[in-house]
């Protein structure tokens, strides 16, 4: 197994942080008022699943006390396992991570392969930044995970608000019209965990 080695992003890629955010920017609704908050156990049984399919491209920005990073993300998640590829703001590959029952894979831009048990402390020692991707495959789908406790609060237009889990908050600041898609799919989110910060905004989803 290759050693871990922290992948440092083009110093460009740090300086254009919110330039994918500018262009094509999706504006957001006004807040929805929080009516009810409510406290979920976890789910018996339910360790070794995962969420339903889905697949989406988008953007994402991460910022920290010590860096930040601004990009695309194409994402394709089954019961099998998840594929996501993330971008520069220039369109270029930066990284590719691959889940599948025998572990993650991340392959960066130099073509450097690593490999681990779980994506959390990989993105971390490689990346150098933390991808929840266990608890992320239900939060982008605007659900808690079934495995932990989580709190949630609803609006007052029956959409979730805000899910505070396993010491991660949540917030959903825009939903796509109900006319476009079948079921409520959020087109904005917000991730905080102490001093990070990853912002993720949904510009397609495919659903299965």
């Amino acid at each position: 197994m290759a050693g871990y080695k922290r992948f440092s992003f083009p110093r460009w890629g740090l300086i254009l942080f919110v330039l994918p955010f500018l262009v094509g920017c999706v504006a957001l609704s006004a807040r929805t008022t929080v009516v009810s908050t409510v406290t979920i156990e976890p789910v018996a049984g339910t360790e070794g699943g995962g969420a339903e399919n889905f697949g989406l491209i988008g953007r994402v920005s991460v910022k920290d006390e010590k860096q930040g990073f601004s990009g695309g993300i194409h994402w394709q998640h089954t019961d099998t396992g998840d594929q996501i590829l993330l971008l520069s703001p220039l369109g270029q590959a930066v990284a590719q991570i691959q889940r599948n029952p025998e572990g993650i894979r991340l392959t960066t831009s130099e073509q450097k392969v690593y490999y681990a048990a779980d994506v959390e402390g990989l993105t971390e020692q490689v990346l150098g930044w933390h991808l929840p991707l266990v608890g992320l495959q239900y939060w982008v789908q605007s659900m808690n995970s079934p495995t932990t406790a989580a709190t949630v609060d609803w609006g007052s237009d029956g959409r979730i608000v805000a899910i505070r889990q396993d010491d991660w908050e949540i917030t959903y600041s825009s939903y796509f019209p109900p006319e476009q898609l079948q079921t409520a799919r959020p087109r904005v989110l917000v991730l905080n965990r102490g001093e990070l910060r990853i912002k993720l905004v949904i510009d397609q989803w495919k659903t299965d």
